[in-house]
């Protein structure tokens, strides 16, 4: 699909790209940059639609120390990304 760049810098998503993302005015979508490409999430889900996603009865539950590194890890990454203004 053909997008055109405004003078301004903005873009119009084809309708086919906002009804697979289920997006609709006033929504946010992230743009993340994967390699040498840019990937659009959606930040349209709901609490109903999320429930149940972090629960992996395979796996052993992490530690408080496991949390805490992971996040820490989390936050560098964000902030590093961040300061690249990615």
């Amino acid at each position: 699909m053909l997008t055109t760049l405004t003078s301004k810098g903005q873009m119009t998503l084809p309708k086919a790209v906002r009804d697979d993302l289920k997006v609709k005015p006033g929504d946010q979508i992230d743009i993340v940059k994967e390699g040498d490409r840019y990937v659009l999430r959606p930040r349209n889900r709901s609490a109903a639609e999320l429930y149940g996603i972090l629960h992996r009865p395979d796996e052993k539950p992490m530690t408080i120390h496991e949390m805490d590194e992971a996040l820490g890890k989390a936050l560098a990454e964000d902030d590093e990304r961040i300061r690249a203004g990615r």
